[in-house]
């Protein structure tokens, strides 16, 4: 049978509970809400509990089978029924994943696991971005009215008195970007915050407040994959800076931002003559001015991770309920 991870499934719930999300993700919040691990006292009295739960078995303990046991007759706790047996087609497994397939590998396995698939690439069966656009003109709804923030087109006296900033956590020799990094600190100064450089800021949003006195910021990500556009571009957006990227295409990029907006690494034959650019940008103001001028006609949002991912797939499974998706 098919092989993904252990859960523990309620009949009143499981067309929901095993739909939402993928299951490291899941695995990963349940984790943080355990009781004291030190308590043996159970969360609920068993005798008090009459509710029916399926725990549905979907990998033995090492690869090895082992006969499911009767729990009532075993153990006195009833209610339980232990089965093995093929979920049913109308049931769905959402994939949930938001990691570049670089850093996502093996996922071979799971071919046939899943129905549905929730990540930032477009042609996912249910698409949420690290943040979008949303054009002013356009009235928009539902999370996008109540969450979404206008952006400003900046006038020549708010222009940074920085150049250009990064924030990296996950720093690798054999990344592009930190081979592009060390290129082009030869012709400007670029200030690196993070673990790989000077401590950010404390408190909640300190990236983009940070951010907002640079001219430019390095997106650059971790590596080059279709739509794999993550918050580093939206902070920079956010903050009104520049974004520096590298990653995929210049198209790929385009398809999230104007062409204006942004500054792809390979629009220039080397490190030099793009530093060279940057500093006269940083000597032109109305030049520079024109690159952020698109802000006016656009609000941006970014999805906040978890809550609105697991609201996004609900929405989903509750359309596809009851339908089999293959």
């Amino acid at each position: 049978m098919r092989r993904a991870a252990s859960r523990l499934v309620s009949r009143t719930c499981s067309s929901v509970c095993v739909a939402t999300v993928g299951f490291v993700l899941l695995l990963g919040v349940c984790l943080l809400y355990l009781p004291d691990p030190f308590s043996l006292e159970p969360l609920v009295s068993v005798s008090d509990d009459n509710s029916e739960v399926t725990l549905l078995i979907w990998m033995h303990p090492f690869g090895q089978y082992r006969k499911l046991p009767h729990c009532g007759g075993l153990y006195g706790i009833e209610g339980c029924t232990l089965t093995d047996k093929p979920r049913p087609r109308a049931q769905k497994w959402v994939w949930m994943n938001y990691e570049s397939p670089a850093h996502t590998p093996g996922l071979w396995r799971f071919e046939g696991v899943f129905n549905l698939t929730m990540t930032y690439r477009t042609d996912s069966d249910i698409f949420l971005p690290y943040g979008y656009l949303i054009p002013r003109g356009r009235r928009a709804k539902g999370l996008q009215n109540r969450y979404a923030r206008p952006l400003h087109v900046l006038s020549r006296s708010l222009l940074r008195p920085r150049l250009v900033a990064w924030v990296i956590s996950n720093w690798s020799e054999s990344q592009a970007r930190v081979a592009f990094y060390y290129q082009l600190r030869r012709y400007l100064q670029v200030d690196v915050f993070g673990r790989a450089g000077r401590p950010l800021p404390a408190g909640s949003g300190n990236v983009v407040r940070l951010v907002s006195r640079y001219q430019f910021y390095l997106a650059l990500e971790n590596s080059p994959h279709t739509d794999y556009i993550t918050e580093k571009l939206w902070n920079a957006v956010l903050a009104g800076a520049v974004p520096v990227v590298l990653g995929p295409s210049r198209q790929n990029y385009e398809r999230f931002l104007p062409p204006p907006g942004l500054y792809p690494r390979r629009r220039f034959s080397n490190c030099s003559s793009f530093g060279r650019y940057l500093l006269m940008l940083k000597r032109n103001p109305i030049q520079l001015k024109r690159h952020l001028d698109w802000r006016g006609s656009y609000s941006v949002h970014q999805p906040s991770f978890w809550a609105e991912h697991y609201c996004t797939v609900c929405r989903a499974v509750k359309k596809t309920r009851g339908k089999a998706t293959r």
